[in-house]
């Protein structure tokens, strides 16, 4: 079964859905991607399956280092969930489709909620390495130029040809986030989330045209992710590991894969904490 001009169909969908829920007994409401050093999150469900994406029809694979390739299913503050072990980027060679294909089969699983996270570079000056940005909306710079995941054949099962994104994130997911931070002590921001496709870092002329134009963080992921969600009318929770601050001038010291998926396993629990009890008060 082969996808018309590359683009996803509604058959493939259905054939990865089926491989996935005839080794499920529950039926998850809340789907999550799990960005650069922040797999370990999934670690905290209590997992009925664990499948690797090489088990699943049409999933691409894993090339990043950091990243485990596999989605884990069960429960987690009495929420039936399933996680994205690591995820799909543009710059491994893959189509927009392709990256967001997960979302489609997660909402054909019943995912109703999607929360994505990431590790990403702070852009704005008042972030610090370790703080927790809130993403309130995002400038998704691949999308404007043409790499959309809804161009091609509109899959009308999901939703509409021409998708509104005036509000891509939700904001009673937002305000619980926020609130569950401020009661725990973590260190956090609501911001915009800029999405580049990588993998080369950017330069400091970079870092001040996205300041500019009003970024807060940079990264590599998630916006195609919302877009898919969104059109499917999943409601998002976006949060941003910021894990590294970003140079507008020169840097001596160079910006490393290792250090964004250091600081990923150091936020691991500040974004456990929030995602635990946003999950409470579903």
């Amino acid at each position: 079964m082969k996808a018309a001009e590359g683009f996803i169909t509604p058959e493939m969908i259905g054939v990865a859905t089926g491989a996935i829920s005839r080794r499920l007994t529950m039926f998850p409401k809340i789907g999550m991607v799990l960005g650069s050093g922040l797999g370990v999150l999934a670690d905290a469900v209590a997992a009925e399956a664990t499948i690797p994406y090489a088990d699943i029809p049409y999933f691409p694979r894993v090339t990043v280092w950091g990243q485990q390739g596999q989605l884990v299913a069960g429960w987690l503050e009495d929420q039936p969930v399933i996680a994205m072990q690591g995820r799909f980027h543009y710059y491994e060679g893959y189509s927009m489709v392709q990256v967001t294909m997960p979302v489609r089969v997660m909402q054909a699983l019943g995912v109703e909620t999607l929360i994505v996270t990431n590790a990403a570079g702070g852009l704005n000056p008042a972030f610090s390495q370790g703080d927790v940005m809130v993403i309130r909306d995002h400038i998704n710079l691949l999308g404007m130029a043409g790499f959309n995941p809804l161009r091609g054949p509109n899959l009308d099962r999901f939703g509409t040809r021409f998708l509104d994104m005036s509000q891509p994130y939700d904001s009673d997911l937002r305000a619980q986030a926020c609130a569950i931070a401020a009661e725990e002590g973590i260190p956090f921001h609501e911001g915009v989330y800029v999405c580049l496709s990588g993998p080369s870092y950017e330069t400091p002329a970079e870092v001040q045209f996205l300041r500019t134009i009003g970024a807060d963080a940079v990264g590599m992921s998630t916006a195609p992710e919302v877009v898919v969600a969104r059109h499917g009318g999943t409601r998002v929770l976006g949060l941003s590991g910021i894990s590294n601050a970003v140079p507008a001038e020169p840097s001596v010291k160079p910006v490393t894969h290792e250090e964004v998926l250091a600081a990923g396993a150091s936020l691991a629990p500040r974004l456990e904490t929030i995602i635990r009890g946003v999950l409470r008060q579903q």
